[in-house]
């Protein structure tokens, strides 16, 4: 499986070389095209499996497209507007934000993990993904805006709302970005992801939360 990222870092479209035989699994509605020669299966994978997506930012259903008859071609995109990465799977694995998933090989086991009480009033959701495989693999991911790879050595606090992914290396807490509860809640920022440790982050440069509110205010009212 060969990736290939075009129009970095808006508008990226994620070009997939599939040998014969070869599947990937993405996201529902993250196709754009194929060759003739893919074809696309849909699952769930039981009901709790893919209840639980659900409450981790993802669809219900996911699809399985697989090359036949040689190699083929599949393009897939982001929801937002914005880059897309490909991490090529650890020991460890990684926990990816809400809506960050895109596809990722066949072997790669996906779990619904909570992110706490404070993680749900941040904006960021309860819920993100733990992102596992039994060898060697590969995960693509998409960002609003850019994406950008920080190393963590020691420490390192993130806004929660420009999480994409993280090394699952890293323990991490959810907390207040300025000095007390009132700063934080004045200064706007709202709440931090507290990082200790050794790894990699994933980060956009956009928090799709604010630019909704941003946009919404230049909208004009409803009528009832």
């Amino acid at each position: 499986m060969q990736f290939n990222i075009h129009y970095r870092p808006a508008h990226t479209l994620a070009q997939v070389w599939l040998q014969q035989n070869e599947s990937i699994v993405a996201e529902s509605g993250a196709m754009v095209g194929m060759s003739t020669n893919v074809t696309m299966q849909t699952q769930a994978g039981g009901f709790m499996k893919g209840l639980k997506r659900m409450f981790g930012g993802e669809s219900f259903f996911r699809n399985t497209f697989t090359s036949n008859n040689g190699n083929g071609e599949l393009l897939l995109a982001h929801a937002l507007c914005g880059d897309m990465a490909v991490l090529e799977m650890t020991q460890a694995g990684y926990f990816i934000q809400r809506s960050g998933f895109i596809a990722s090989s066949p072997n790669v086991d996906l779990d619904t993990k909570m992110g706490g009480v404070k993680g749900f009033f941040s904006g960021a959701g309860m819920f993100g993904l733990k992102a596992t495989s039994q060898g060697p693999g590969q995960i693509l991911v998409g960002g609003f805006g850019g994406i950008q790879e920080m190393q963590c050595d020691g420490s390192l606090m993130i806004d929660t709302g420009h999480l994409v992914a993280w090394d699952a290396t890293l323990t991490y807490t959810v907390g207040k970005s300025g000095s007390g509860w009132i700063a934080s809640f004045f200064s706007g920022e709202g709440l931090a992801c507290h990082f200790q440790g050794q790894g990699r982050i994933w980060i956009q440069t956009r928090n799709a939360s604010e630019y909704g509110r941003a946009v919404g205010k230049l909208l004009p009212p409803r009528e009832a």
